[in-house]
């Protein structure tokens, strides 16, 4: 009796295997799950190169200044590496922690936490976390990108279209170095919308209109950089 009694517990154990429980589609997994899609989604951003925002974002971080939030950054690692890298690391950390927060709590409690308890757990050690990931980080990735500068003091400067052919409404991506000589990497349009800018052409940056700069050909217009 007692080894019937034993073999029923021992079959409804077996109906819900430990590995669908902690599966990361399961439902108290989906901020994790969320995490790692929004991360892909900033990698495939980063590859076609729509990196103003990035540049925006650190720019204003080093012209805040000293501050109540200044230290708070400071202590999470924001400024030490581009924006969009400190962003990538912290949603990997948030959701590799999560996801061992839940595979903890399912193999010590029989059951996963609520998706909302794991999350918040998940994202007071994930920031702490960041902050020594992105230290050593710091000293071995090269930064396109500068606190030093906003976007709009790369107007009156030369880029080189490095990807791409540009044309009124299809920009092409070009690199431009800041009076510090740090490179950027930005959308360029030709000024004229009726021309077009080849891969390899040298351009003077003549505005910008949100993420996108408009440049003249310097072989059309024999004009100097500012600064």
């Amino acid at each position: 009796m007692f080894a019937v009694l034993w073999a029923g517990i021992g079959g409804e154990r077996r109906r819900e295997p430990a590995t669908h429980r902690v599966s990361l589609l399961a439902e108290h997994n989906m901020p994790f799950a969320a995490a790692l899609v929004l991360m892909a989604l900033l990698a495939l951003v980063q590859v076609v190169g729509v990196t103003g925002f990035d540049a925006d974002v650190d720019a204003e971080l080093d012209a805040e200044g000293a501050g109540p939030l200044e230290g708070l950054a400071s202590l999470a690692g924001l400024g030490r590496v581009p924006f969009m890298i400190w962003l990538a690391s912290l949603l990997l950390l948030f959701a590799l922690l999560g996801l061992g927060i839940q595979a903890f709590a399912d193999n010590l409690l029989g059951a996963p936490l609520d998706r909302w308890v794991a999350a918040a757990l998940a994202a007071v050690a994930a920031l702490p976390a960041t902050a020594l990931l992105v230290r050593p980080l710091a000293r071995i990735l090269p930064r396109d990108e500068t606190t030093a500068v906003g976007l709009d003091t790369l107007v009156g400067r030369r880029a080189t279209i490095t990807i791409g052919k540009a044309l009124a409404g299809s920009p092409a991506r070009a690199m431009v170095q800041d009076r510090f000589g740090h490179p950027h990497h930005v959308m360029v349009e030709p000024h004229d919308g009726a021309g077009e800018i080849r891969e390899g052409e040298t351009v003077l940056l003549v505005r910008r209109e949100q993420e996108t700069f408009y440049g003249v050909p310097l072989q059309d217009r024999q004009l100097g950089p500012i600064g």
